[in-house]
């Protein structure tokens, strides 16, 4: 049996079937859902990736992805019979991996499905390192090296470390970071707080080529490659 599960959302029941059957046959796990809320309960099974219908009974597969695929960065692949352009910009921009309209081979549905859940591996194996210089952090192990030596941060230190690497060369407002950690947490964690934070990892990060977590003013910050304050 495949690693991979798939959750396929479509209510047509002719269609669910032969998807099913087709991906059970190529030793892909599979779960089913025909509405909205099926698919949302079905996430708790962790899927590879979701197969999505646009039409269905109690909403659209494009608000689907805007509030659940994206969120939870599970690839998409959505299957339907509206194959306007409008549409499938929508859908790509909303964050779906593929667009595939209906009718649709078999074989044709296999190999980009095959093609989407390699991508998607391939990203996750490369975002598990976060870099920026000689500064590496280690998503897997929760550790961090700065030139080539380890640094000991609070769980705090890295969960702000790590959401502005993720976020490299994009600044960040003060109330982005405090909402990010806040949630990350589960506490409150107050502006002064993100004040001392954010020296204390300055002064763990330190060297003589300056810092790379650079203050935009009045704004908030941003990680990016080396500069003089």
């Amino acid at each position: 049996m495949s690693q991979y599960h798939i959750l396929i959302v479509e209510d047509d029941e002719t269609i669910l079937y032969t998807l099913k059957e087709t991906l059970l046959l190529s030793d892909y796990q599979i779960s089913t859902a025909q509405t909205l809320s099926e698919a949302k309960t079905a996430l708790s099974f962790e899927p590879d990736l979701i197969l999505l219908d646009l039409n269905l009974p109690d909403g659209t597969g494009f608000s689907f992805c805007e509030q659940i695929g994206a969120k939870q960065q599970i690839p998409i692949i959505i299957l339907t019979a509206r194959d306007e352009d409008a549409d499938i910009v929508r859908g790509l921009d909303l964050g779906a991996d593929d667009y595939v309209t209906k009718p649709f081979t078999l074989a044709v549905l296999l190999s980009r499905i095959a093609a989407v859940i390699r991508r998607s591996k391939q990203h996750s194996k490369d975002m598990d390192f976060l870099r920026c210089q000689d500064l590496v952090l280690n998503k897997k192990n929760t550790s961090v090296t700065f030139q080539g030596k380890p640094v000991e941060l609070t769980v705090g230190e890295y969960r702000l470390l790590e959401y502005l690497l993720i976020n490299k060369n994009r600044t960040l407002t003060r109330d982005m970071l405090l909402t990010h950690l806040w949630d990350a947490e589960g506490k409150y964690v107050n502006d002064n707080t993100l004040t001392v934070m954010m020296k204390r990892l300055r002064s763990k990060l330190a060297s003589d080529s300056g810092q790379f977590i650079k203050t935009i003013r009045g704004i908030g910050y941003k990680v990016e490659d080396y500069h003089e304050e």
